[in-house]
């Protein structure tokens, strides 16, 4: 068996009749080499067939042409059937792999995770790092960020960080206002809430907007907290009837905590929305296949994910135009429910 030699820089520049390090700095990318020249060495690596050497090109450009998407919750939580996670590696995917980039996916659900996950980073494994449902005030992020590694977060950061890292957040608070004011409009006036995990920026704020709108109303506020999942909506609205039986409308923070809290009303007795109009958050898949059909608040989670990409690509390239920070609007579609 005849093995075909690897094409090597020297035949590409050979080929392209210019010299070696005239083709090693097109292929690492290098804007300084007129445009002519360029287009001959590409159209050489082409016909040749020439894929760099990572290891190599690495020394050379000292990066590792990967960024690391860091999710702090469990293996068992980001493979459950909450759709946020697959919705935001989705967003990232899309846009490192138009630029080339290699996506390491990271849990950090527990101390010791976590741990691991900061000495990958600091090692120098990856280019960047990107978090995704952060808990609490977690120092990683501008620990990071003050060692010079390209840090963005999703979700602004529950305490003003030493050193800003940018992120990408979501209309929380304007999307659950336009929730409840939709209850309002439709007469419902013992609104309750079932509230997301007050160590979260989207479970903060989501309480907030339902807090605005029931004061701008002089309303009485009914909440229990959940953490995303449908079993925490169950209880929460088996808590909820519980405390106010006669209770007409929910807003529940999240898709999936809204699910369990149909469940539990028609466990009940309670008519959808007869009896209590329900309102969730996200616009994932079950808010459509759910009975009756979901009225939620939709956010575009997979732009959040391409955003936040976009973000670490130019903080990589170290652009100056990187936004600090990236807001993008919530839309209330409804449905049945409510």
């Amino acid at each position: 068996m005849v093995t075909r030699e690897r094409p090597t820089l020297e035949a590409v520049a050979r080929r392209a009749g210019v010299s070696r390090a005239t083709v090693s700095r097109v292929v690492n990318g290098s804007t300084t080499v007129a445009v002519g020249i360029r287009d001959a060495v590409n159209q050489a690596v082409e016909e040749l067939g020439y894929v760099p050497n990572q290891a190599a090109r690495s020394l050379v450009t000292q990066r590792t042409e990967s960024i690391a998407l860091i999710l702090p919750e469990t293996a068992s939580r980001v493979f459950s059937d909450d759709m946020f996670f697959p919705a935001v590696i989705r967003g990232v995917s899309v846009e490192l792999e138009a630029a080339d980039k290699q996506l390491v996916l990271m849990m950090a659900g527990s101390a010791a995770s976590h741990d691991r996950v900061e000495r990958y980073a600091m090692a120098g494994h990856v280019d960047g790092v990107m978090f995704a449902s952060m808990h609490g005030a977690d120092p990683l992020p501008g620990a990071l960020a003050r060692l010079g590694i390209p840090v963005v977060c999703s979700g602004r950061p529950m305490t003003p960080a030493e050193l800003p890292v940018p992120y990408v957040d979501v209309d929380h608070i304007g999307g659950v206002v336009a929730a409840v004011r939709h209850l309002l409009g439709i007469g419902r006036r013992r609104i309750a809430t079932i509230a997301g995990p007050q160590d979260m920026i989207a479970g903060i704020d989501r309480l907030t907007g339902y807090r605005t709108a029931l004061q701008e109303a002089g309303l009485t506020e009914h909440v229990a907290v959940g953490d995303f999942t449908r079993e925490s909506g169950i209880q929460a609205m088996h808590r909820l009837l519980a405390d106010d039986p006669g209770l007409d409308a929910v807003f529940v923070a999240s898709d999936m905590m809204a699910h369990g809290a149909l469940q539990a009303l028609k466990d009940a007795g309670r008519r959808i929305p007869g009896d209590v109009a329900v309102i969730g958050f996200d616009d994932f898949e079950i808010s459509r296949l759910s009975d009756p059909p979901l009225t939620t608040v939709r956010q575009p989670i997979v732009d959040m994910g391409r955003t936040m990409a976009r973000q670490m690509l130019g903080l990589v390239d170290d652009r100056a135009d990187v936004p600090a920070a990236v807001v993008l609007p919530t839309e209330l579609v409804v449905r049945a429910s409510a």
